[in-house]
């Protein structure tokens, strides 16, 4: 290898993103345990967003390697990880007043993932090319599977009666998150062996073929470090959010907003690089990415948040309500009803991309003014 291809190589390797995780890690022992002066709560806010868009990246690298549709689930289970790192350590941090963060946060992130990351990939996607198509047997299936065990987890602890409130009684709940397991585990399978065809972007004739799908795959080394510096990206997040969580909530707070937007926050800081990804796919034409990010990420930030959220329910004082409120349940149904109606024809044009929509911003609008 020449000089010259070293030094590029080099450089590569020194990028923002190969750099982040190191600073990350470096920020979080420099101001772990300490009080911060608001500047510096300023600055460990930005590493810690440049932490999420790192650890996606490096994700991304290793979605390339493994190929579709096994890169939108290392993309998805990325995203789930942090989610359930920030909701853990708020929920340790906060004592009783987090009662329901694990229950705003999840429908905060099926909300985002099923309206806001659909809707705008399906505007955008239609918008550019007149129409989106996408195979109608994976995108539904997906739905499918987000309604049930989103329907197990977050609806049926407002109506059970073994405790008293919206929360499920032990065995319940260890039922349902070993369900949401199973469910999860099925879908993966379905996603990944036995129907993989169902959930690979559908061609056309006018899908815009850019550089970068004719890049190469990185290497098993160049996957491997990635797959390291993920982990360190991981790590700080999980540590700089403990920092910045009483931040978080001062901030909600002081805007005069309910605390269960404190869920909403953190589901739209974790699922803004999601976002990106998926608006990217639509642009290039390859809606079905975008719908597996999106559908992706509402099953995995259900699927795996519940069964942690239970296991740690074990050593969290105070109670954990997982049941929505009426005005939730009706925008879940909503939710599932008008994205049944989307994902059937295999197609879609931009009127489709705006219900989506709108229905986000009715939920945001509702999460602060309920």
């Amino acid at each position: 290898m020449s000089p010259a291809t070293d030094r590029a190589s080099f450089v590569r390797r020194l990028s923002w993103t190969t750099v982040v995780p190191v600073v990350a890690l470096v920020v979080l022992g420099a101001t772990w345990g300490r009080h911060l002066a608001p500047v510096l709560n300023v600055v460990v806010a930005l590493v810690l967003a440049a932490a999420v868009l790192a650890a996606v990246h490096h994700a991304e690298v290793v979605a390339h390697r493994v190929g579709e549709p096994f890169g939108s689930l290392v993309l998805a289970v990325a995203v789930t990880v942090i989610e359930v790192a920030l909701i853990v350590t708020l929920m340790i941090s906060g004592g009783d007043d987090t009662a329901t963060l694990a229950r705003d946060t999840v429908f905060a992130a099926v909300m985002i993932t099923c309206n806001g990351i659909a809707g705008l990939s399906l505007f955008l996607g239609a918008r550019r090319y007149g129409m989106s198509v996408f195979n109608a047997e994976g995108s539904g299936a997906a739905l499918a599977t987000v309604a049930t065990v989103a329907t197990l987890s977050l609806v049926l602890p407002t109506f059970t009666t073994s405790r008293p409130g919206p929360q499920f009684s032990g065995s319940q709940l260890t039922f349902a998150a070993v369900a949401s397991l199973v469910l999860y585990a099925a879908f993966v399978t379905t996603q990944t062996v036995r129907n993989r065809d169902f959930f690979l972007p559908v061609p056309t004739p006018d899908t815009d073929d850019p550089a970068e799908e004719h890049a190469e795959p990185p290497t098993n080394r160049e996957a491997g470090i990635s797959l390291l510096l993920l982990l360190a990206a991981l790590v700080a997040v999980v540590g700089l959010a403990k920092i910045e969580s009483p931040v978080i909530e001062d901030t909600v707070a002081a805007f005069g907003f309910p605390q269960s937007f404190v869920g909403v926050v953190i589901a739209l800081l974790v699922l803004l690089p999601e976002t990106i990804a998926a608006s990217r796919a639509a642009l290039r034409n390859n809606l079905q990415i975008s719908l597996n990010l999106a559908y992706g990420s509402a099953l995995a930030s259900i699927g795996l948040t519940i069964p942690v959220i239970a296991i740690a329910s074990i050593w969290l004082e105070g109670p954990l309500l997982l049941g929505l409120g009426a005005t939730q349940m009706v925008l879940l149904a909503l939710t599932v009803v008008v994205g049944a109606l989307t994902v059937v024809p295999g197609r879609a044009t931009r009127l489709q991309g705006v219900v989506h929509l709108v229905l986000l911003a009715g939920f945001l609008f509702l999460a602060v003014n309920p």
